[in-house]
């Protein structure tokens, strides 16, 4: 059931690529994804390259075409019947991971950020929002910074004129696919904390999209973890982090936190092509529990290998899909 605050419900998402050659196999590359994000949230979501978070992203964005399931957006299902896509757009922004990419090198920093009022027909007072833009996302003055070109700017600052640019528009969600990762080190802080005051600041909701665990942990509120076209752990980001429950999420954690003491986990292989998903757990050939013959012990090794498992929820709204912990309830009959 939709949460009284959320902004954002994905049920039962899929989205599958045609076969590259006649004969093939469709990639399902969401494979039935279930998420809600509210307002004010940070939600990262996490995983291997590969794994489907992108694809999700642009489902949500409405920039890729579902194959089932639903989205709805402030109540309402997203769809090119009942939603208009450019007011959806205005209510729904994206920053991409390249910064330098993501803006036209022959466009002032005023004319970038101004792009999106344009669009939409909202030029009134049009310097004195840009410039509020802009100054909200640490640009201050602005005025320094109006005229300049891309070329003139720091990594830091480009991605901060982006931000600023989604942000003239006082989007309702903000879609952040790896904000940082092209960034130095020394200025991933900095814009981490931009979105998080951002999201405070305004009520809006973002999805973190992300690699990194370590990111998700400074950032995130919630954090859901996906494994190959699913989701396969969902919960609080402290309660994720001190007790991870699926094997995959605990290997991922282990590379973060092997300065802590925590001994590393090495996953065996590679992630399994998406148009050929084995039966049962679709992690089970790189699960560290079969590997070991722990499952064997637990007594569901044979299951981990012929059934599916599906996300279930302990007291605390935690959820995870894994036989090894099938004591909670399940989130669908």
């Amino acid at each position: 059931m939709m949460a009284k605050d959320s902004l954002l419900v994905c049920d039962n998402v899929h989205v599958a690529y045609p076969p590259r050659r006649r004969g093939g196999k469709s990639a399902r590359a969401v494979d039935g994804v279930d998420l809600e994000i509210s307002r004010g949230e940070i939600v990262a979501l996490v995983g291997e390259s590969g794994c489907g978070k992108t694809t999700l992203a642009r489902a949500i964005l409405g920039l890729q075409k579902m194959s089932a399931g639903s989205i709805m957006f402030d109540g309402i299902p997203f769809s090119t019947k009942t939603v208009d896509k450019k007011a959806f757009r205005r209510r729904a922004q994206i920053v991409f991971q390249d910064p330098t990419a993501s803006l036209n090198p022959r466009q002032s920093v005023y004319e970038i950020v101004a792009e999106g009022l344009r669009i939409h027909g909202l030029s009134d007072n049009e310097h004195e929002v840009v410039t509020g833009a802009l100054e909200r996302c640490g640009l201050h003055p602005a005025d320094r910074y109006l005229m300049k070109y891309p070329h003139e700017l720091s990594g830091g600052q480009r991605q901060r004129v982006v931000i600023a640019g989604a942000m003239v528009l006082e989007p309702q969600l903000l879609v952040a696919d790896e904000p940082v990762s092209s960034l130095d080190a020394s200025v991933r802080g900095e814009i981490l904390d931009l979105l998080q005051t951002l999201a405070r600041e305004q009520d809006m909701a973002v999805l973190v999209v992300t690699h990194d665990l370590g990111l998700a942990w400074n950032i995130a509120d919630r954090i859901a973890v996906m494994y190959l076209g699913r989701i396969v752990e969902i919960g609080t980001t402290e309660e994720l982090l001190a007790q991870p429950k699926h094997p995959y999420t605990q290997a991922l954690l282990s590379v973060v936190l092997e300065h802590l003491g925590m001994s590393q986990q090495i996953l065996v292989g590679e992630m399994p092509d998406p148009t050929a998903i084995s039966t049962g757990c679709r992690f089970h050939q790189r699960c560290p529990l079969m590997q070991s013959g722990e499952a064997q012990k637990k007594g569901i090794g044979s299951r981990c290998t012929t059934e599916d498992p599906v996300l279930r929820s302990d007291d605390n709204g935690h959820l995870v899909a894994c036989h090894a912990t099938e004591s909670a309830t399940p989130v669908r009959g």
